[in-house]
Parts: structure tokens; sequence; C-alpha cells
């Protein structure tokens, strides 16, 4: 081995050490998956880059700012969407090899943790969390707006009347319970 990669070996070993010691400082005994978490954010900005990318060698013209209704649409859409994925029934097998459920949660949802295996702990806390999935689902939703407007304005308005039933249907629940006493 040369003495550059001797040097380069013993650098590595020292930053790996100092982050091993980081992360059981931070965890104070709990079981934080920080290189998870780490991994989580690279992707993130990985996928961000990919798209934004994309968005640039389309030469779509990108707007000065975004639009008030178009920011008001993305976050009906993006607030549906992200319960969907994260907490529906229906979406659970997608949840299923990361998640163990636990029960139901509300109507129409699910109550998973995420599977404590290395690897799966920090993808399944993901696919549970509506906030953590909505980064996710609003980005993407965004590069679809600058990509793909119009089919994209379309889905984000078909979330938005899911969101506006899903109110309608739980006011109506509460209405009823309330008058019939339930």
């Amino acid at each position: 081995m040369g003495t550059a990669t001797m040097a380069d070996h013993r650098i590595a070993r020292r930053l790996h050490g100092a982050l091993r010691r980081t992360g059981r400082a931070y965890a104070a005994g709990h079981d934080r998956p920080l290189g998870g978490y780490l991994a989580a954010m690279a992707g993130f900005a990985a996928y961000t880059a990919a798209w934004t990318t994309v968005v640039r060698r389309s030469g779509r013209p990108v707007p000065e700012r975004p639009e008030p209704w178009d920011v008001v649409l993305t976050s009906v859409a993006t607030f549906r969407l992200s319960r969907l994925l994260s907490k529906a029934a229906v979406t659970s097998p997608l949840r299923a090899p990361f998640t163990r459920y636990v029960g139901p949660q509300g109507p129409a949802e699910l109550h998973e943790e995420a599977q404590p295996e290395q690897g799966k702990h920090t993808v399944g806390e993901l696919a549970t969390c509506p906030f953590c999935m909505s980064v996710w689902v609003a980005s993407t939703l965004t590069a679809g707006q600058l990509l793909w407007p119009r089919a994209t304005r379309t889905a984000m308005g078909t979330l938005a009347a899911l969101a506006g039933a899903d109110t309608l249907q739980l006011a109506y629940s509460a209405l009823m319970d309330k008058t019939t006493g339930d």
C-alpha cells in the first residue's frame, strides 16, 4: 500500500469512528438510524437533481414565482396523495415490505410501524409518515407542473376533489353522530 493510500485509509477510519461516536452521542441510548436518514437525504437530493436536470434540458421556461392558485392546489393535492400513500389501507401492499400492521387509525386509515431491520427502518418511517412523504410528493408534483403542466394540474385537481369529498364525508359522519346521539 502506498503512503497516500495508507493516509487515505487512516483518514477514512477516523472519519468513520467520529461519525459512529456522533451517532451514539446523538441517539442518547435510543435507536436512531442516522445512516438511513443520511441515505434518504442523499436519495432525495439525487432525485431532485435528476428532475431539475430534465426540466432544464426540456427547455421549458420556469416561472419567476409560483402562482397562488398553484400553491393552493399543490398543497391540497400533496396533503391528499401523501395520506393516500402513507396511511390508506388500499396502499398497504406498497408499505408492507418495510412496515408492520398495528391496527386501524381513523376512517379508512391504518397505523403501521417501521420494521426494525437496518435498511427497512428508514424506508418504513418515510412510508408511514404523511409529513415525510409530503416532501417527496410536493417535489414530484412541482416537477410534473414544470414538465407536464396540463396533465399534472388535472391529476392535482382530482386529488383536491378527493380531499374535499373526504372532508364532506367526515363532516357528514360527525353531523349524523351529533344528531343521532351515537
